[in-house]
This record gives C-alpha cells, structure tokens and sequence, in this order.
C-alpha cells in the first residue's frame, strides 16, 4: 500500500504534468497555426489592396503613395504625338524631339578618338532632348510607377496625362484664342464630370505642363495671343500644376516648378554614379562658361555685358548661340565645355529660368545666378534650401551697370568653399536627371521620384487642411443651430 501523503503528492504531480501539457499544446498550436496562415493573409492582402505585409506585420512602402492615371481620350496626349508632322514649322522636328519616348535622338558616337570615349553617346543614356519635351517623359514615367492602382478610391493622387505643353506649341502661330483653349476647356470638362474628380473636388489631381506657368496665363503676359489660359481654368486652379518655372511664389497658387529635362537619361543606378564618378574627376581648364546668345531688344537683360566679359577674360570660355550660330544645339559641344568648367553663368534669358543650369549641374559645373527667380523661387523639391551650399549669386545690377567683375567676384571665393560646392552639386545629379521611361531606377531617386513624392505631400497637406476646415464649419454650425 502506498502511504495517504505520498499518494497526495503524486496526484497534484500528475496534475501538474497535465496542466504544462496543455499549456504547450495550445501554444503549438498556435504558432503553428500562424505559420500556415500568415502566408495567406500576405497574398489575399497583396491581391486585394496592391501591398505586401513585411514580417513585421507593417504594410509596405506604397503606403500613402498610391497613385491613379486617368485614361484620357487619345486626343488629350497620344494623338498630338501621332499629329507632330502637322505643325507647320511651328515647332521644328517635332517628330524627332518627341522620338524614344520623348527622349529624342541618341547622341551618336564619337568619330574618332579626339571626341572623347563614347561617355556622351546614345547607348551612355544621352539624347538630343529637347527642353519643353517634360508632358511625355513623365508620363512614360509615371506608366512604370512603382504604386500604381487601379482602383481609383485607393489612391492618394490622380494623374492626368494631358499634353499642355505639346498643345501649347501646335496652336502657337496663326490660330485664335479660342483654338488655343479649346484642348483646356475641352479636358475640364471631361475631368469634372468624372467621380474622382467629385471626391475632392480636383484637390488631389495633378498633371505636368512642360514649359513655364507664363505660357498658360494667357491673360497676365504682355502678348493678349500668347499661350493658353489653361492656368486660369476653375478646375485647374483645384489641381497640382508640374511646370519647368512657376509663376507663383514657393508655398503659393498651383503650379510648382520641376526641373528642366536635361540631356541625360540613366537606364539604372549604375548610369548615375558612373556619371557621378566621371565629373567628380575631371580636369576644369576653365573658370567659368557662358552658352547662350544676347537679347539685344530686352534693356533689362545682362546678356550682353556677360558675353563682353567673358570674351575679355582669358579665364572664361563660351559657345556662341546668336542666329546661324549651331554649337548651341550641339548637347556634346554643351556638356564638354561645362564639364570643363568650375563655374557656369546663368543669366535669365525669355525667362527667368534656363533649361542650362540643369545641364551645368548634371555637368557638376557651380551654376551662378543672377536673379533669385533663376532658381531660388522654384524648384524647392529639388535643389537645396540653402542656395550657397551649391551656387553663387551675384546681383544683376551690378553686373548691368558694369561695377562688378564676375571673374573678380568668383576668385575671391576660397578654394575650400568650391570644393564644397562641387561636391554639392555632384550629389544633387541624381535629384535632377529623368531617367529613361523605358526602364527603371532601383535605389536612385530622380527628378520624377521626387516631384512625385512632393505632389503626394502636397495634396496630403491640403487634404487635412480641407478636413480641419470642414470640421470647423461642422462645430460652429452645431453651436450656431443649438442656441
């Protein structure tokens, strides 16, 4: 017989023993209930809303980002490319420029050794690109959109692919007002009948008109037959504007000023810092450069006087553009001499800004300013909020009545100080260049990466702008109907 205290004790053993089996049972079946599951959920969740779960359980980076294309009538984009023999000289090789994707001709190769090493060439991912040609670049781009969605409720952002710029330049010369606007008034129309359009009220839409805000603000420029009033549509006044120089100050109006395209367009990450390294290397004869012709019938223009310098100065070096002259529509002649220059002179010319600077800087040429709208009241998702970290301002004034020397005014800057500024504009080269829209960048952000991730923020901000006043209204009509 087994003593009464012994039996006892191994009863709550056995007890015991009981409970941790359990224990671990539930347990076990637990995780491994979670491991069969989790993987389902991934998929289900990855085919429903267009994202993936980490192991984390967090959603994935196209969180807030997802955007929707609107698909336009062809007569909005596809069929002004497809009409580009039909400008009648309004824009000279239309048909080439619009070529590749936008992009233009391939740089050919060098002809003989004397020319270089193929570095500026078609197969580098460098084209004759021309410089209002942004509307089908970033469409071609914004088509390879990493957080695209088909379902337009999802969607943070709403691109619409119209062609401004493209219509802008079929309808410059010998037509009426009415044939310049009638694509604008024709697309609000469309767009406003839309319920996407209803959900916000266009606050979430946005589109890229590739030239300056002031060929679609018809009304405010000096010519009452320049452009189109595309600006000054009430829908367009709702939606987000990409332009390549904005006619409103920074945190102001619609439109937000992109970079030019300049000629570079990498086709992978390695393009970029390939490039990078080159420039970062190369020897620069010159002290500063001047590509561009003068505006003798514009008295508020400083072209003259820098052409005169910069001839006077054995230090500088520059390429003629005046009429009949074609080195400045040769992009290699261009791009060597920046290449070879430490600092690239500025000048507004028909505006204030130039598709030249891009081209200096993608160069890792020091742009110098002249006026602050060249560059320091546009492109604030692009370039530094800083403007001495990577260039140099020198009033216009000065320079008109011919009291400042521009080489005096550069040499005094210490060689350490334009090292930095170098090294500066070397790094912002990836910020400025559109990569080809036939391929993609994987850890590089470019100039359509960022635009876009700044129109995200932007309708983002004005969406809780929006809600908090809506809340507002709400509370003071509960208070006003309550008394």
């Amino acid at each position: 017989a087994v003593p009464r205290p012994r039996l006892l004790l191994l009863l709550l053993l056995l007890l015991a023993a009981v409970f941790w089996v359990c224990v671990l049972y539930f347990r076990l079946s637990a995780l491994i209930s979670g491991v069969a599951i989790a993987p389902m959920e991934r998929m289900v969740s990855f085919a429903a809303h267009y994202e993936s779960r980490g192991e984390d359980g967090n959603k994935d980076s196209c969180r807030g980002r997802r955007v929707y294309i609107h698909e336009l009538p062809p007569r909005f984009n596809a069929d002004m490319l497809g009409g580009c023999a039909s400008t009648d000289g309004r824009w000279p090789n239309m048909c080439e420029q619009v070529s590749n994707a936008g992009l233009g001709q391939p740089l050919p190769e060098p002809e003989d050794e004397g020319e270089g090493d193929g570095a500026l060439s078609g197969a580098a991912g460098w084209y004759a690109t021309q410089q209002f040609a942004l509307d089908a670049i970033f469409h071609g781009r914004m088509l390879r959109y990493g957080c695209l969605t088909n379902d337009s409720s999802e969607a943070e952002a709403v691109f619409v692919p119209f062609y401004a710029g493209f219509d802008f330049a079929r309808h410059l010369w010998g037509y009426d007002n009415a044939t310049r606007d009638a694509a604008s008034l024709d697309l609000e129309r469309w767009l406003v009948g839309r319920p996407e359009w209803r959900r916000a009220g266009g606050r979430d839409h946005f589109l890229v008109a590739g030239r300056t805000a002031w060929d679609f603000r018809r009304h405010t420029c000096p010519s009452p037959t320049w452009g189109t009033n595309l600006l000054f549509l009430a829908a367009a006044k709702n939606m987000t504007v990409l332009v390549v120089e904005s006619s409103t100050a920074p945190g102001h109006g619609n439109d937000v000023a992109v970079p030019y395209p300049t000629y570079f367009h990498p086709r992978a990450d390695a393009d970029v810092l390939r490039w990078q390294q080159r420039i970062k290397s190369a020897g620069r004869p010159w002290l500063m450069s001047f590509v561009g012709a003068p505006r003798p019938g514009d008295p508020r223009s400083i072209r003259s006087q820098i052409i005169a310098q910069c001839g006077a100065s054995s230090a500088c070096r520059q390429l003629g553009c005046a009429s009949g002259a074609s080195q400045c529509h040769t992009p290699a002649d261009i791009m060597r001499l920046f290449q070879s220059s430490t600092f690239c002179l500025q000048p507004p010319g028909d505006s204030y800004t130039r598709r030249s600077a891009f081209d200096a800087m993608v160069a890792g040429c020091v742009p110098v300013f002249f006026h602050p709208a060249s560059a320091y009241l546009q492109y604030r998702w692009h370039l530094p909020g800083d403007h001495a970290t990577y260039s140099v301002f020198i009033p216009e004034d000065g320079v008109r009545v011919g009291n400042v020397s521009i080489e005096d005014t550069l040499r005094r800057i210490p060689g350490a100080v334009v090292r930095r500024m170098q090294e500066e504009v070397i790094r912002l080269v990836p910020r400025l260049v559109y990569a080809d829209p036939r391929y993609s960048l994987d850890t590089v952000k470019d100039a359509f990466d960022v635009a876009v991730e700044g129109v995200l923020e932007k309708v983002a901000a004005e969406t809780r702008k929006a809600e908090t006043t809506d809340r507002r209204s709400s509370w003071l009509d509960k208070i006003i109907w309550s008394e």
